[in-house]
């Protein structure tokens, strides 16, 4: 019976139901996005407002990696444990909780915890929805699907933009970025109200022995509707599950089977979170003021960036289903590589034209890269390790975002912007180089069901 479900499930012909799951989860990536394009919009504020030190100011964005990492870790654990539904309605409403009291922030100590709080929903949200959309979308549909769903970070990106480019200008600085904080706490709530009629995921049911449930939410994924009884199916069960696995066991059954997995996973969001954070941050630290960019046109800077982006996640969602993962990934790290040697060569030039096309560019390879990525290694991992080995390996990958700029800032300091950007661009080449076992031994996810991946 459950063959003759999962079957059902990838057949299923695409309707609204699977509409609104790729929304309701793609708001997760937009809140992200939204966050991280806010602090960095109003780090000179808060510098000026609690006289911070440059090194108390890069902590602002330093303890939101952390608590990536431990939201992703922990609660990629929990959506396993407990369900993809329970855990996406929560991170949502640690998120939306601690974004709102981050709004009324008193303090930079204030301010810190509540970033890194914030941040552990934020990483919650990576394993919980990746994994519900990889088990929740039709084969064929599988990588365009996820694909899209990273996509909705850039469009978080362009809408802080355009919030900071309004908060900026016309509203007084104390009480600009407490407004734009709320705005994000007010788009968690409409998110969240959403995602109340997802169903859990029928995957994770059978993993559990909801055989039943499971059926009814196949059901009205197949008649395109919303059961109430069947969205909650997994509230009160009844049937006997499986013992369930402890944290650390099921760490270790990641690591004993399926190393290869999870190290093609870890190195692949390393080498992306350390060349995605480091590019941004080091156009920052060091571009901008080289070619001496006003402070009232960073924001459009960034703004057109991520519309170059956004371009980037459309082209990988076309082509991850046509061409399979094992091109895509790798091609769009190697011109990811490339993108920053022609943003090295735009530097030189010292003209802001050439920077903002070169980076552009860069930011299209970029974010194409970790938009091929996330379904790549999301599809790997067995139903009932899944989540905790998306967040295990988002875990790792945060190492990188919060190594890469002091790495880079030292490098620069040392030796120059040019050996800085040669050293950017080999973050990117790491993640080409460990696509090259997976091609020639690997799985190619292109059209395969979730469970003939790990047969």
């Amino acid at each position: 019976m459950t063959d003759t479900l999962l079957r059902r499930l990838d057949l299923a012909h695409w309707n609204r139901v699977h509409t609104a799951i790729t929304a309701a989860l793609g708001i997760g990536w937009l809140l992200d996005a939204f966050e991280v394009t806010i602090v960095s919009n109003f780090l000179s504020v808060f510098k000026t407002l609690w006289h911070l030190s440059n090194l108390q100011a890069s902590w602002v964005m330093s303890i939101w990696f952390v608590g990536i990492m431990i939201g992703a870790y922990l609660f990629g654990y929990l959506a396993d444990r407990y369900g993809r539904k329970r855990l996406f309605l929560a991170t949502l409403t640690l998120y939306g909780t601690f974004t709102f009291l981050t709004a009324f922030a008193w303090d930079y100590a204030a301010l810190m915890a509540l970033r890194l709080l914030t941040a552990i929903g934020v990483g919650a949200e990576y394993a919980a929805i990746n994994a519900a959309i990889s088990e929740f979308i039709p084969a064929r549909h599988r990588g365009k699907t996820n694909a899209t769903v990273m996509n909705f970070w850039s469009l978080g990106a362009i809408l802080a933009a355009l919030v900071s480019l309004f908060v900026l200008n016309r509203l007084p600085p104390d009480l600009g970025w407490r407004v734009a904080f709320g705005f994000g706490a007010l788009v968690a709530l409409f998110a969240a109200l959403a995602r109340r009629y997802i169903p859990e995921s029928p995957r994770w049911l059978i993993a559990h022995g909801e055989v039943q449930a499971a059926a009814a939410v196949v059901a009205d994924v197949e008649h395109a509707r919303f059961d109430a009884s069947s969205s909650t199916a997994s509230a009160a069960p009844k049937s006997r599950r499986p013992p369930y696995a402890s944290f650390w066991r099921q760490t270790r059954e990641l690591v004993a089977r399926h190393p290869g997995r999870l190290a093609l996973g870890a190195l692949l969001d390393f080498s992306e979170a350390a060349g995605y954070y480091g590019l941004f941050a080091f156009l920052a630290l060091f571009i901008l003021p080289s070619i001496h960019i006003a402070d009232g046109f960073v924001p459009w800077f960034f703004l057109i960036g991520n519309v170059g982006a956004l371009a980037g996640g459309i082209v990988v969602a076309l082509l991850l289903d046509r061409s399979g993962r094992k091109l895509t990934v790798p091609a769009f790290y190697l011109l990811a590589a490339l993108g920053v040697l022609g943003l090295a060569a735009a530097t030189a030039s010292h003209d802001w034209r050439w920077v903002l096309a070169a980076f552009t560019l860069a930011n299209l390879f970029a974010t194409g890269s970790w938009v091929s990525a996330y379904p790549t290694f999301s599809e790997i991992f067995p139903t009932h390790l899944r989540s905790t080995g998306i967040g295990l390996s988002v875990a790792f990958g945060r190492i990188g975002a919060f190594a890469a700029p002091l790495a880079l800032t030292a490098v620069a300091d040392a030796y120059g912007m040019m050996p800085a950007l040669w050293l950017l661009a080999s973050f990117w080449l790491l993640g080409a180089a460990v696509m090259i076992p997976w091609y020639f031994f690997g799985i190619e996810g292109k059209g395969l069901s979730l469970e003939a991946m790990h047969a």
